[in-house]
């Protein structure tokens, strides 16, 4: 055997510290919260981009350049 193993396994031989009963619940409280506020920021984000591309659309519509009407109708070419 060499040394790194026989240190792996005297670490591994020792007891494990001990782990608080309800680590697993609030670990599981924790990942919800996150996933939650995740999920919250990008329907967010996600309204803002579209209120951005309305705002955008019927800004350029009303400051569209319109043709000046014509004085007078063409002429037909008879």
């Amino acid at each position: 055997m060499d040394r790194k193993e026989e240190q792996v396994r005297r670490l591994l031989d020792t007891p494990h510290p001990a782990v608080a009963a309800d680590l697993a619940a609030r670990a599981a409280d924790r990942g919800r919260r996150l996933l939650r506020r995740r999920r919250t920021a990008h329907l967010v984000l996600g309204v803002l981009l579209l209120a951005a591309v309305i705002t955008a659309i019927v800004l350029l519509a009303m400051w569209w350049p319109t043709p000046d009407p014509l004085d007078t109708t063409p002429s037909t070419g008879f």
